[in-house]
């Protein structure tokens, strides 16, 4: 933070004592609280809450007649911002904000830090023109900027020195690798602590004939590193393996297993599969927080109708409720929602799934295993004689899960259960095409809810704009007048690191079976059974759902498009 002394012949207690902005008194107490932790004098008067962190930088600013720049909104280079080190602007609290002409604006957290400021002027080898920014803030964008993709770069060609000189004794170099400081071991660090760092769903480490491809899953979309040292692949692959308790001599076939670690004091569960592919094993590792928890039904993002509609289904007496989307649209957690909700002493209730995500108390779970002959089938048999009130089917693969699914749901437990289809009204002609019997269908399904998920516009950078001519008639196609909404997009910033969106949330479709419903079903009339859905007061589509969305001001129209798929969806509004 800022130094008490300056060349400006005033010290910055002084200065803050000379505008009132702090008493003598509280001066001495920053001033020992300065002593005895070794902060810097403005990180202390800002944390024992003397002066707030926007007013002592505007003072600053004015004082030392150097700019003040807000960066929580600030839209970053960062091919320009990377020419500053990482390690340079990690160590010196400096951030560079633009090029002009033949000099730099670099933000500091203390630009009145001679050394500093001199330090960076010499690595750019330009004139630098230094403005006070907010500590936290110039740490985000770093963490969001650098990505730690120099560390990653450097550990990975220290890794491939090591195996270069070891003339690729791998055994050797596992055996080292007990040891923190191990090359593979810090480059899986660094590998998950960016993945975490920025929120990524999953970890893509895939070998390419010449280079190293480290992909990351963010909000749905790719990001990818590329390292030049391919060779370390087969050193990380046979670490996670050693991880994952898997067989590091198997390397023909695709492996499954998974690990937990502790990284930046969050739990993470880790789900790992491998793949041979043509230049090596290809991996793919699910990232589950478990320090997060389970979400309530209220923080999924439900519109408030389906959600009190869902939650008054899942706690009736008996029949069953499907989840549907596609694999990655957000169903575990949807049911996961649920269980917590349903999770009371006087319920007994028990899962099959596979695997088991995340861990309840109170409730039996049991984790399939098809070497063993342990299948859902075979599970949910057992559990029928374990006198349970709720089942939890994890997936419906077969013919046989199914009937005994919807078996259950008619002799009195409610059943929860995942489809992949691609909406729910479909979801009824699947299950008959897996070939359960349209009477068990009929007697047993009570609602299907369909989802998604969809992305959120970043808040820092969220402006207003002005729809195109195929947006506009895409709403009107709807039934929609587009000049009666505002709507919204992120121009990019360094939180969303210049996509426009951060985070997602779910978009769901709820299609409760009424009478008339479960009458064409019985028949196995489908398509009277599509006609009467479309029409039914007891039928709220995603797409809808993905507009109410838009309107709101919680994503742009270009999600919407995605989550339709088409303009030519639009006539199932």
């Amino acid at each position: 933070m800022i130094n008490s002394g300056t060349p400006n012949k005033i010290r910055v207690g002084d200065l803050l004592v000379e505008k009132g902005m702090i008493s003598q008194e509280q001066l001495m107490m920053v001033l020992d609280e300065q002593k005895r932790s070794g902060r810097k004098f403005g990180r202390a008067v800002i944390d024992l809450g003397f002066i707030a962190e926007d007013k002592l930088l505007l003072e600053l600013s004015a004082h030392f007649a150097m700019p003040y720049i807000d960066i929580s909104r600030f839209q970053f280079d960062s091919e320009i911002t990377r020419r500053l080190p990482e390690s340079m602007a990690r160590r010196y609290r400096a951030i560079i904000l633009m090029e002009e002409e033949s000099q730099y604006f670099v933000g500091f957290v203390d630009p009145l830090d001679i050394l500093a400021v001199d330090e960076v002027q010499r690595s750019l080898k330009k004139t630098i023109v230094p403005a006070f920014v907010k500590e936290q803030e110039l740490l985000n964008a770093i963490d969001r900027i650098y990505r730690r993709t120099e560390q990653i770069a450097s550990i990975a060609g220290e890794l491939d020195d090591e195996l270069s000189e070891s003339d690729l004794d791998l055994e050797s170099l596992l055996a080292e690798s007990d040891a923190s400081e191990a090359p593979v071991v810090r480059l899986l660090q660094n590998i998950f602590e960016d993945a975490v760092q920025i929120g990524a769903s999953d970890i893509h480490i895939e070998p390419d004939e010449t280079v190293l491809r480290v992909r990351l899953r963010i909000d749905g979309e790719l990001q990818e590193q590329v390292m030049k040292e391919r060779r370390v692949v087969s050193a990380l692959v046979s670490r996670l393996k050693i991880m994952s308790g898997l067989d590091i001599a198997e390397k023909r076939l695709p492996q499954d297993g998974r690990f937990n670690i502790r990284i930046l004091n969050r739990s993470i569960d880790v789900r790992l599969s491998t793949l041979p592919t043509q230049y090596g094993e290809a991996v793919v590792m699910r990232l589950l927080d478990q320090s997060q928890g389970i979400l309530s039904l209220p923080s999924l993002g439900m519109p408030e109708h389906v959600q009190k509609r869902f939650h008054t289904l899942i706690t009736r007496p008996h029949g069953m409720v499907l989840v549907t989307g596609p694999t990655g649209s957000g169903k575990s957690t949807t049911l996961y929602a649920a269980l917590s909700t349903l999770n009371q002493s006087n319920k007994k209730i028990i899962t099959a799934e596979d695997p088991v995500e995340y861990r309840l108390p109170r409730i039996n779970q049991v984790q399939i295993s098809s070497k063993i002959g342990l299948t859902f089938s075979k599970i949910l048999r057992t559990a029928l004689r374990q006198d349970p009130d709720i089942i939890l089917i994890g997936e419906m693969r077969d013919t046989e899960t199914a009937e005994i699914g919807l078996r259950a749901a008619m002799t009195g437990h409610m059943v929860l259960s995942t489809l992949h289809t691609n909406d729910a009204m479909s979801s009824v002609m699947r299950l008959m095409d897996m070939g359960a019997d349209s009477y068990l269908v009929a007697s047993s399904l009570r609602a299907v809810i369909g989802q998604r998920l969809i992305r959120k516009i970043c808040k820092n950078c969220k402006q207003s704009y002005v729809l195109s001519a195929q947006e506009k008639a895409w709403l009107t196609g709807m039934g929609q007048n587009p000049n009666e909404y505002k709507f919204y997009k992120g121009e990019g910033c360094h939180h969303c690191s210049n996509s426009g969106y951060v985070g997602r949330t779910g978009v769901y479709e709820l299609l409760e079976l009424d009478d008339e419903m479960l009458d064409a079903i019985r028949r196995a009339d489908t398509g009277e059974f599509t006609r009467i859905a479309q029409s039914s007061e007891h039928y709220y589509p995603i797409s809808r759902c993905a507009l109410d969305y838009a309107v709101a001001g919680e994503t742009t129209i270009d999600e919407v498009f995605k989550i339709t798929a088409s303009l030519d969806e639009s006539t199932s509004l």
